[in-house]
C-alpha cells in the first residue's frame, strides 16, 4: 500500500515538473511567416517583456494581471487566452485546428476587439515572428499536430437587395436570433446563458455598436468566421450547413445590423426604402432581441 501511494505521487511530481519545465524544453520550437523563421528562445525574452502579466510564465492565462481584466460585467472583457490548450478563436483553418502561423501572426497585428488583447503593431515583424514561436512551445499539439486545412474563399457576389433579403431569411431559419437578438444586439434569449470553453460568461458579437468584429472587420473575414467557427465558445462552424452563395448572404445581412457604418450594404437597403420584409412564417415566435 505505501509502495503504491510513493509510486502516485512520484507520477503525479514527474508530471508537475514537466508542465513547468515544457516552455524550457521546447525552446527550439520555431515558426515560418513568408520567408522569416522564428525562434522560440528569442520570442520568449518578448513574451516575458509584454504578454507574461496576462497570459502567466506558463501560458495559462493566469498572469498576475488577469483577475483585474474582468469588471462586471465580466463577459464584456474575456479572459487572457490559455495557450496550454492550443483553442483560438481566430484561425483560417478547419474547426478543432490549430491555427496557422500567418493566423497567429495576424491576430498580433489586429488586437482582438472587446478585449484586453491590444494590437503588437510596435514590435518589429521578427520580433513578432519570434514571439508566435514561443507561444507555440506552451502546448504540445505544435509539436504532435499540424495546422489545417485552410479554408477556401470563394469571390464575394454582387450585393444585391435580393442578397440582403435571403440573408435575413438565413438568419431566421439558422436561428442567429436566439444569441444575437433579432436586431443583432447581443440581446437574444439565450445571450444570458453562453459560456466559454472556461465555462466564462461570453457575450454574442453586437452587430449594432460594432465595426470590427474579433477576427478581422472586412466581408471577407466575416465569411471566414462563418465557416470556420470561433473555437473555445459557442459560435460554431457553419461549413456542413451553409452554402457558399448562402454565407455570402447572411454577411450582406449582417451589414445592415452595423446600422452606424458607412456600407454598400446599407445604402443599398436605403435605396429600398430601409426595410426588409419580414419572412411569412419564420419571423414568428422568435422573441429575440428588440
Amino acid at each position: 500500500m505505501l509502495n503504491e501511494y510513493r509510486s502516485k505521487h512520484y507520477m503525479t511530481l514527474l508530471s508537475a515538473v514537466a508542465v513547468l519545465l515544457a516552455p524550457v524544453l521546447s525552446c527550439g520550437q520555431e515558426s515560418h511567416v513568408g520567408n522569416m523563421t522564428g525562434h522560440a528562445a528569442a520570442g520568449k525574452k518578448i513574451y516575458r517583456r509584454f504578454c507574461i502579466y496576462c497570459h502567466g510564465e506558463r501560458g495559462d492565462g493566469q498572469g498576475e494581471n488577469a483577475p483585474y481584466l474582468n469588471p462586471v460585467p465580466r463577459e464584456l472583457n474575456p479572459l487572457p487566452r490559455d495557450f496550454t490548450a492550443a483553442i483560438f478563436k481566430c484561425r483560417s483553418t478547419v474547426t478543432g485546428n490549430l491555427p496557422t502561423d500567418e493566423d497567429l501572426y495576424d491576430t498580433l497585428m489586429r488586437g482582438l476587439n472587446s478585449s484586453a488583447m491590444p494590437s503588437w503593431r510596435a514590435l518589429t515583424k521578427q520580433d513578432r515572428v519570434n514571439l508566435i514561436a514561443y507561444i507555440k512551445s506552451f502546448s504540445p499539439r505544435f509539436k504532435e499536430e499540424k495546422p489545417g486545412p485552410t479554408v477556401t474563399i470563394p469571390p464575394e457576389p454582387a450585393v444585391t437587395m435580393e442578397s440582403i433579403v435571403h440573408g435575413s431569411q438565413l438568419f431566421q431559419k439558422m436561428e442567429c436570433w436566439k444569441c444575437h437578438g433579432q436586431a443583432g444586439r447581443g440581446d437574444g434569449p439565450s445571450a444570458s446563458t453562453l459560456t466559454d470553453s472556461k465555462d466564462q460568461p461570453i457575450r454574442p458579437y453586437n452587430f449594432a455598436e460594432g465595426s470590427r468584429f474579433k477576427c478581422g472587420e472586412t466581408n471577407e473575414d466575416l465569411y471566414r468566421i462563418f465557416i470556420t467557427g470561433l473555437d473555445g465558445t459557442p459560435m460554431p462552424s457553419f461549413a456542413d450547413v451553409i452554402k457558399p452563395n448562402e454565407a455570402w448572404d447572411l454577411v450582406h445581412f449582417l451589414r445592415t445590423l452595423q446600422v452606424n457604418r458607412k456600407s454598400k450594404e446599407n445604402d443599398i437597403l436605403k435605396a429600398a426604402g430601409g426595410h426588409i420584409p419580414a419572412p411569412a412564417a419564420e419571423g414568428k415566435g422568435s422573441g429575440g432581441g428588440e
